[in-house]
Order: structure tokens, then sequence, then C-alpha cells
């Protein structure tokens, strides 16, 4: 059977976690609007009678602003490339190739593996698309180049079948039960982070994250406590709310997909706290 690892790598806000549900059939990865979403590195795992592909999200290249937090995920998504099978370079047709592209570019045009480009936003009109053809210009450097959307799940599936077909023979990584490597604390607590940037636009910084203190699966309803950490009190009392609005309007929106994935009722306790050393534990 084949077998391995495949890569999605691109600038930030590109579409790679949005690719990365669809291409498994189940939402693992958070999604948002947001750069810098993605910050760790999350494998959904693909089933098919020919084989297993393990496709690996990574965070976005971001390279506008210079933070800690910036400077890790660029590091997370490099150290990512080694051992893989597979690169799957993601770009948006609706954004000139600038410094993002260029590094990324650089960074994998001389590895000695398959590598995909990917175009996405096939759904959005041709005028929205106006540097489609300056990737194109790419292709020769390419295995295959597919213009697709992950959104709307449309030209998908032949991704599917050359990512298989590019595969090294092998023994699957993943029992066949195993969809992804995350756990269930990190998966609610990405579903709350992208909540968080749900129903703020700009009024909340990148510099916020999400950790999960306890799931308790009681016989009828899951009961889940968890913290939004931010890194100033001025952005706490934002994220809280007037008469606590803005926290409640978050749980509102976590419990409903949450309940949808778990098919069970939930309650979910949230607080706000002040912590200027999250970051370092990314």
């Amino acid at each position: 059977m084949k077998s391995g690892f495949a890569i999605l790598i691109g600038r930030s806000n590109v579409g790679k976690s949005t690719l990365l549900n669809t291409l498994v059939g189940t939402k693992i990865a958070a999604t948002s609007f947001r750069a810098q979403m993605t910050r760790d590195i999350i494998h959904g795992v693909l089933n098919l009678p020919e084989g297993q592909a393990v496709f690996i999200d990574t965070p976005g290249i971001f390279k506008d602003k210079r933070s800690r937090l910036t400077g890790k995920l660029i590091e997370k998504a490099k150290e990512a490339l080694n051992g893989v099978d597979i690169i799957i370079y993601v770009v948006d047709p609706t954004r000139e190739i600038g410094d993002e592209e260029k590094y990324t570019y650089g960074l994998i045009r001389h590895l000695g593996i398959p590598k995909i480009l990917v175009i996405n936003k096939s759904d959005l009109p041709q005028s929205q698309r106006a540097y489609q053809k300056d990737y194109e210009k790419w292709s020769g450097d390419f295995e295959a180049v597919f213009s697709l959307s992950a959104l709307k799940n449309s030209h998908v599936e032949p991704l599917r079948q050359k990512v298989i077909e590019l595969l090294p023979e092998g023994q699957a990584m993943y029992d066949g039960q195993q969809i992804t490597n995350v756990n269930d604390y990190f998966w609610t607590a990405e579903i709350i982070r992208e909540k968080v940037f749900s129903v703020f636009d700009k009024e909340v910084p990148y510099a916020i994250t999400v950790e999960v203190d306890n799931i308790e699966e009681k016989p009828d309803i899951f009961v889940i406590s968890a913290r939004i950490l931010t890194d100033q009190e001025r952005y706490k009392k934002i994220i809280i709310g007037k008469g606590g609005k803005k926290i409640k309007e978050i749980g509102q929106m976590a419990r409903r997909e949450l309940e949808q994935a778990l098919n069970r009722k939930v309650f979910l306790e949230l607080e706000v706290k002040v912590d200027t050393h999250w970051v370092e534990r990314i």
C-alpha cells in the first residue's frame, strides 16, 4: 500500500487549514479569516483503499510583523518540512506574490521530493483571482498544479488521488480509527480560539490563546472548563465585554459547535486571564 506524509505550506490565510479539513472530510483544524490561526503541527489522516496519506497543516509564513510569536511559528513551519514525502504549496490568487511567497518558494524549491502547487479559491470570480497566471508560471517546478476551492470542496478529489499516486510504498502510520494527532483538549481549545476571532475583528490581537483545564464526560453531558489567555489587561476587558456580553457570545458559539461534533450536550465554563508568558509555552 501507499503511505506517507504530505505537508501543506504557504503564507498565512491562504486556506491551508480549510484544505486539510476538506481533504480528510472532517473538521480537525480551526479556521479563521485572521492570519496566524494555525500555531501547531496538525496531522489529518486520509484512508483510501490504495493507501494512507497523512496531511500536515503548518503555521503560515507571515513576515509583515516581527514578534516572538511570528518567529516561533515560522521556525515550526520550517522544521515540519523534515522527513515529509510530498510538499503541497498552497497559494491565494487574489493576492500578489510578495515576501511570504518568495520566502516559502525559496524554502521548498530545491528540495528533492515531489511538490504540488495548489491555487486555492477557485470559487471566486475570475476578476478577483487577478494573480493566478503569475502563480501558474511556477508550474515547471511542480509535479502537478491544481486550481480548486477548499471552502466549497470543488475539484479537490484529483489532488487526493495525485497525493496517493506520489506517496511511496509503506505501512500505515495511523490505525484506521485515528484521524489526527491532536487530543480532545487541544481540539476543544482550537474551537474556542476560533470563536474568539469570529466574535472580534481587529479589537483583539493575535496574542491570545486558549487552554482547556478539564473535560469531564458524564452520561448525558460534557463539562468543559477553559481559560482564554491574553497578555494585557485591556484585552481581557474587551474579551469579557460590558456585562460579560462578549465572553457569553464566544461561549455560546463554541458550545453549539462542540455539541454538534460530540452529539451531546455541553456545559462550557470560560474565564479570561492575563498571562504575559503564554507565547513561551508554544
